[in-house]
């Protein structure tokens, strides 16, 4: 029975390949799509899962600031997790992950590296997590500070194909440390990541060995730069934790009034923010929403063509029933041809998939692996293809198979039973989610158009910087021989990247700073041409001179004023860190942080043998003359180190990488989800102009114009088109302001936008449409009038 019914789908899929070609294309593209959004959707989903761990393990992270400053840091202090773990019951252990900055080189032997992604943890990190050591003793990482844990990865790039246990790594500082463990490389989907691994106890040598006042690692909370990580019991209870993390914290630090306590769960840390803000969980609802859609849309072409045709083969499925087939035989029978037609659109998506795997990656910045032994790679196939055969196979099948053989014999089966009213709502549905894409796209287009084109308060352009390294004590001497250079026109320096300041105090005050209130300032470092050099606007007061006093000035940014609420600032007193001085101008706002947040209260001061970065102007032309100079400074002072330089250009553009991304990957799916819509039309247009074919040419016969016919067979699918216009508007003002919410400085979403998409959507149907209406329009009326 099951053989006849697979030769009989064979031959009509055969027999009809011009709707097949169409069915099994639009499917096989809505296939192909829809694995690969839904597989990135997993692999962001994933990430942190890996951990035997992960449902009991929090990351604590800081409220700070008062009022309108408040915000989040998603660091802590180092004391914190070791106090929550002796002092409140249910916490289990500990772990703290934070940032190796004592060195920039190792060597080992004559081999030099600078690249390496360094941090320094507790011994309980190979124990809470499971990036377990392979090569090494478990128990005992660290056998005292000078030890270092690497990836197997990193260890080839060091020793080759030697053992390297015991081996011995040197700093630039001389500082020896011997390798005590090896781990598998971090996988991609873990938001720690790293390729050389130092004890917690390194922080302790470096930073507090010569303190005298009392300070170590395990009590000082004024230093925030720890990721701190908890392993709860399981069940533990939340009630009262954040107000006894915060009374433990001010028990050490009184002072720190404005602190506050919150956390995520590990499995959250990689999409989630704890302050309730999107960390990326927005764009990958976005993009399953757009997987969804993109499968709809086949299904829906694959049943309006089905449902159409159905008028077609009313005579056969009578003539089936009145020689004995029951409904069930061909329900069964329709069901088949879905699922052959479903096996070739799966065969041929599958290989796309495996084929465009490679440039997705590229494109979406991940590392996706079709590893077919995944059960994970299965569930979104199979959940994929039975979600998108249900869709489409039951209902044409159940219509088809309920024809009344003796009206469908005397052709009297009507419009409504072909359900044409259906198929035009099927229409609007997959237009109106095409329309959603295109205003999307149309939206995010803009918002990068805006960010780019933005004033920032500062001019990054023809703009290079490094690091300083070893220059520190040759500023003047280096800044001569660069503006000997005919392609340099100057050059400043300061202790921070201006793109992103990064770090932030509250350890100020100022005349009429009120009980509690605390004000996190953004401090940066500079010389005194830094704000002519960048063409940044002083609104009140001066510059700095380069005068000994400068040591005891600050310049504040307009937000800044406006926060600590100074009236007549110049003049007025500041107290940054221990330094207390005199405000002696005010910078207007300028953009030192990615355009998704507010501009911070910013303060520039002026110390400098503090400086860490160079920054150098070019003047447009003979560029690579200017890196040269740039490079023979560098060799003189840092001979060890590799040279490296970036433009601010690209380094503003690295801060929307995300967007830009997303942006690219979204203008791709709408052109796909647009592209299936259009063959969806295109396979209708042309089914309505062959059950037509009598009254065009009974039409031109009487004189019809070619024209006119074009419009009768167009008009009907442009209403449609402009239902979906009026549906889609609101729902994509709606998705596409939600969106805009990530950003602190976004475009505002006018009528022109949805008047563009809505053309654009009238003439991409008027174009697929017209192909099949010009050629019903030009065809012989004779033969027309002939066909039966």
């Amino acid at each position: 029975m099951f053989k006849n019914y697979f030769k009989t789908a064979w031959r009509n899929l055969v027999k009809n390949k011009f709707y097949s070609v169409i069915n099994i294309a639009g499917l096989s593209i809505g296939l192909t799509v829809g694995l690969l959004i839904l597989l990135w959707v997993q692999d962001e989903y994933s990430y942190d899962r890996f951990h035997k761990n992960a449902p009991n393990i929090i990351k604590l992270e800081n409220m700070v600031a008062t009022g309108s400053a408040r915000q989040l840091w998603t660091v802590t202090t180092a004391p914190i997790g070791e106090m929550a773990k002796k002092e409140i019951p249910g916490v289990k252990d500990v772990v703290r992950v934070t940032e190796n900055y004592y060195y920039g080189l190792y060597k080992y032997g004559d081999k030099v590296f600078s690249d390496e992604r360094t941090v320094v943890t507790d011994p309980s990190f190979f124990s809470m997590f499971d990036f377990n050591i392979i090569k090494g003793n478990a128990a005992n990482p660290f056998p005292d500070s000078r030890s270092v844990v690497l990836t197997e990865t990193t260890a080839k790039k060091f020793f080759g194909n030697d053992d390297a246990i015991g081996k011995v790594i040197t700093t630039e500082y001389k500082d020896a440390f011997k390798v005590t463990g090896i781990i598998k490389d971090f996988p991609k989907n873990s938001t720690i990541q790293g390729d050389m691994i130092f004890p917690m106890s390194l922080v302790a040598e470096k930073n507090y060995s010569s303190n005298t006042d009392g300070k170590n690692i395990n009590n000082d909370f004024s230093n925030f730069d720890y990721n701190t990580y908890l392993l709860l019991q399981p069940g533990f209870s939340f009630e009262g934790f954040a107000k006894k993390l915060r009374n433990m914290h001010l028990s050490i630090k009184p002072d720190d009034t404005d602190i506050g306590y919150v956390w995520l769960p590990l499995n959250k840390v990689h999409l989630y923010r704890a302050d309730d803000g999107d960390g990326g969980i927005g764009t990958v609802r976005m993009f399953t929403i757009i997987a969804i859609l993109i499968l709809v849309i086949a299904c829906i072409n694959y049943v309006n063509l089905s449902t159409a045709r159905s008028m077609l083969r009313a005579k056969e499925v009578s003539l089936r029933k009145i020689v004995g087939a029951a409904r069930t035989q061909l329900f069964l029978q329709f069901i088949t041809e879905t699922a052959l037609l479903f096996v070739i659109a799966i065969i041929i998506s599958l290989v796309l998939v495996y084929s465009l795997i490679p440039v997705f990656n590229t494109v979406a910045s991940k590392e996706i692996v079709l590893n077919f032994t995944d059960y994970h790679i299965w569930k979104i196939i199979l959940c994929t293809i039975a979600g998108t055969l249900v869709i489409s196979s039951i209902y044409p099948a159940l219509l088809l198979s309920s024809f009344e053989p003796v009206k469908a014999l005397k052709g009297k089966i009507n419009a409504n039973f072909s359900n044409a009213a259906f198929r035009k709502v099927l229409v609007v549905v997959q237009f109106t989610f095409s329309i959603i894409l295109i205003t999307g796209t149309i939206v995010i287009g803009k918002q990068l158009q805006y960010i780019n084109s933005k004033q920032l308060g500062y001019d990054k352009e023809n703009v290079l910087s490094m690091k300083m390294i070893y220059m520190a004590g040759h500023l003047e001497a280096v800044k001569a021989e660069l503006l000997k250079q005919p392609g340099i026109k100057d050059v400043t320096f300061a202790n921070a990247d201006i793109i992103d300041f990064g770090n932030q105090t509250g350890n100020n005050d100022w005349d009429g700073k009120q009980t509690g209130e605390t004000v996190m300032l953004s401090p940066i470092n500079i010389n005194k041409n830094f704000i002519p050099f960048f063409k940044m606007q002083l609104i009140q007061g001066g510059n700095f001179t380069g005068a000994v006093a400068d040591s005891m000035h600050f310049i504040l940014n307009e937000t800044a004023v406006k926060t600590m609420r100074i009236k007549d600032p110049v003049g007025k007193r500041l107290r940054l860190w221990e330094t207390e001085g005199t405000i002696i101008g005010v910078v207007k706002d300028f953009h030192f942080t990615s355009m998704r947040t507010r501009i911070k209260p910013a303060v520039f001061y002026a110390q400098p043998l503090n400086y860490g970065n160079i920054y150098i102007k070019t003047t447009g032309k003979d560029v690579p003359a200017a890196i040269a100079a740039a490079q023979k400074e560098w060799k003189k002072y840092n001979a060890n180190y590799p040279f490296k330089y970036s433009f601010l250009d690209d380094n503003f553009n690295r801060l929307y990488a995300a967007e830009q991304r997303t942006g690219l990957l979204f203008n791709i799916f709408a052109g796909i989800a647009i592209f299936i819509s259009c063959l969806g039309l295109f396979g209708l247009a042309a089914y309505t102009a062959q059950v037509r074919t009598k009254e065009i040419g009974v039409r031109k016969v009487l004189g019809a114009s070619v024209g006119s016919v074009i419009q009768l067979l167009a008009r009907d699918f442009i209403k449609l088109v402009i239902v979906a216009i009026v549906i889609a508007t609101p729902v994509a003002w709606y998705a596409m302001d939600k969106w805009l919410q990530d950003f602190a400085y976004k475009i505002n979403i006018g009528w022109s936008v949805f008047a563009v998409a809505g053309l654009l959507a009238v003439i991409i149907a008027i174009i697929t449409i017209s192909f099949q209406s010009i050629k019903a329009a030009l065809a012989n009326p004779v033969k027309s009038l002939r066909t039966e």
